[in-house]
This record gives C-alpha cells, sequence and structure tokens, in this order.
C-alpha cells in the first residue's frame, strides 16, 4: 500500500481506504462486513470511513464491533465520522456547537474509541455563523476528542471562510474535505478548491467509480437494480444519475482503453483519481470481499498511468474544467 500526508499536516493515511456509505448495518451481513475490514487492514488499509448518518448510526456500531474484535493497536488506523444529520427535531440537524459536540460524544460511543481520528461537517449549515462551528471543532480537538477536523462537500467559498475564522482566532482550521471526485465530477477537485490546496487542504475523495457508472458494468445500458444499491429503497436518485447516453458511450471508450492497457475499468478509474496530487485518499466501497480484494490490486497497474494515458482519457471525456477569463 502507498501512504500520503492529508494535505500538509503530519498525518499519513493509505492512498485507498474503505468506507461503510449504503453497506454496513444494511446492503451486508456483520460477518462480510467484518471480513472486509479485516481484508483492508491485511492490505495496508489504515483509514476507514464512517457517518453518523450511515443507516442512521448502526453503520458505526457495526464498525466499533469490528475493532473492538480485532484488538487491532490505535495507532494502527485511523477512523472517522461526520456531523450534520441526527435525526428529525430541533437541534439534531446542522453544525450548531450543541449537535457538533454531542454528535460526537456518540460517534465515540458507537464506534468504541477514544477519539475520532477525522471529523467531518458533513454539509454547510448556512443557518449557523462559521464562527460558532469552528470553535466547537477547536474545543474538541483541545479536550483530545477528536484529532483533525474538516469538512465534506462545502463550497471553496465557505471553507475559505472557516479558515480565515481559525486565523483571526489563533484556532484550528479545517484541515481536509471530503468532495466526490471521479471522471465526471472534477469542479470542485481540479478548479474550485486550488487556493485552498495552497493552504495545505487534503482531500478523502468519495464515488472514484460514480455509483457504479465507471466499473462498466452498466456498458449494455441495462440499469436494472436488483442485487445491487440501485435496489436499496430510497436511492431512486442513483439510477436517475447512471442513466444517459453520452456519460454511457464515453465509459464504453475509457473501457476499450482500459482493455488495451490489459487493465480493467474499474482500475482504470481508480488510478485515474489517486494520480491527481490533491486527492490525499481513494475511498473504496464493497459489498463482498472479492470486489474489494480486486479493486486493491489497482496499484498493480500504477505505471500504466503516463502523461499521455492521462491526455488521451481527456480526450475521451471532454470535461476537464477550465476557468472563466473575464475582459
Amino acid at each position: 500500500m502507498l501512504y500520503n500526508r492529508l494535505g500538509k499536516s503530519g498525518l499519513e493515511v493509505s492512498a485507498f481506504s474503505f468506507g461503510s456509505w449504503l453497506t454496513f448495518g444494511k446492503q451486508v451481513e456483520d460477518g462480510t462486513a467484518e471480513n472486509m475490514m479485516k481484508v483492508a487492514y491485511d492490505n495496508g488499509i489504515n483509514f476507514f470511513d464512517n457517518a453518523e448518518i450511515y443507516s442512521k448510526g448502526q453503520s458505526e456500531i457495526v464498525m466499533g464491533n469490528i475493532l473492538k474484535k480485532m484488538e487491532w493497536s490505535r495507532d494502527s488506523f485511523v477512523v472517522s465520522s461526520k456531523v450534520f444529520w441526527g435525526g428529525d427535531g430541533p437541534n439534531r440537524k446542522g453544525l450548531s456547537r450543541k449537535r457538533v459536540v454531542e454528535a460526537c460524544h456518540a460517534a465515540l460511543k458507537r464506534l468504541q474509541v477514544d477519539y475520532l481520528d477525522l471529523y467531518f461537517c458533513h454539509r454547510p449549515d448556512y443557518k449557523t455563523p462559521v464562527e460558532e462551528t469552528v470553535f466547537a471543532m477547536n474545543s474538541l480537538i483541545q479536550q483530545g476528542k477528536i484529532l483533525y477536523w474538516g469538512t465534506s462537500e462545502w463550497p471553496a467559498e465557505r471553507i475559505m471562510e472557516a479558515h480565515l475564522v481559525a486565523r483571526e482566532n489563533n484556532l484550528i482550521p479545517p484541515q481536509m474535505e471530503q468532495p466526490q471526485y471521479n471522471m465526471f465530477e472534477r469542479k470542485k477537485m481540479e478548479l474550485d478548491y486550488l487556493s485552498l490546496f495552497d493552504r495545505g487542504m487534503g482531500t478523502t475523495i468519495w464515488s472514484p467509480l460514480a455509483s457504479g457508472l465507471l466499473t462498466g458494468k452498466y456498458n449494455d445500458g441495462v440499469f436494472e437494480g436488483k442485487g445491487t444499491r440501485l435496489d436499496i429503497e430510497g436511492l431512486e436518485w442513483l439510477k436517475n444519475r447512471l442513466e444517459g447516453q453520452e456519460r454511457l458511450q464515453k465509459v464504453i471508450k475509457l473501457t476499450e482503453l482500459a482493455t488495451e492497457l490489459d487493465m480493467s475499468m474499474v482500475h482504470l478509474a481508480l488510478l485515474w483519481c489517486w494520480k491527481n496530487s490533491h486527492v490525499s485518499t481513494v475511498i473504496l466501497g464493497a459489498s463482498r470481499v472479492s470486489q474489494l480484494e480486486e479493486n486493491l490490486k489497482a496499484f498493480d497497474h500504477k505505471d500504466k498511468m503516463t502523461d499521455e494515458v492521462m491526455g488521451r482519457i481527456d480526450e475521451i471525456l471532454q470535461n476537464k474544467p477550465v476557468r472563466e477569463e473575464f475582459n
């Protein structure tokens, strides 16, 4: 396994990490979840991603039970949680000081750990002043309950505001952002966040396979969801995102390139994300041990991702973000 610094911090995270969104506590049995965690850890993955909203807390409970059973040395793994969606009713949603602190305590209990390595603000909360959230996160760090805090799917200007608040008040700024990043979702990572990378921000990117579209399994145009995440109640929006002939035709061409390079479409898509120097770690998701094992073989092909190959991928995608020039 390869390892990267989380931005300009001193923390090292595995280039591939493992997340439990849509799987733990919902799509996979607890025994399968345990086996996948073990395979990930044994292959050098040291970052395990989670959130309070995943399976309404059950995902963290499952992961916490596994971590307790495995008895891995606490300094050998990094675990995260995210705060925003805690439930219905007053003070159970958002990023107020009360919500941030109580969600942290609840996540520590579910995960059965003494501290969170990474703690994310899962979405921006425009009803709460950024100052309040920054002070709350700084307080949790001072108490030793979290080590680093960051954001997920925040616009660049909101993250910059948090940095300015931290600097003006001698507080600890957000260290990382967790955006969606893949061959079809590029703007934040390749354009919007560039000034933030100069400030040392790391990234833990999600959906590197574009909800499965970049696996190539939908190249025949059939989007039947039986037995997949498309069949999960409440995720009909995923199917709507996947359908579309323009993207599908691009994936077909990308699959042909992957075949020419003697690798799978999955490996091509994962390595494309990894090639971005601003990506600290690529979060893998899986519902089967064999699926995770196959994804982990991507680095066997890393030397094939030359500048020429990256250029050919851009020629197929035709979606590289370009900064607008104003006269």
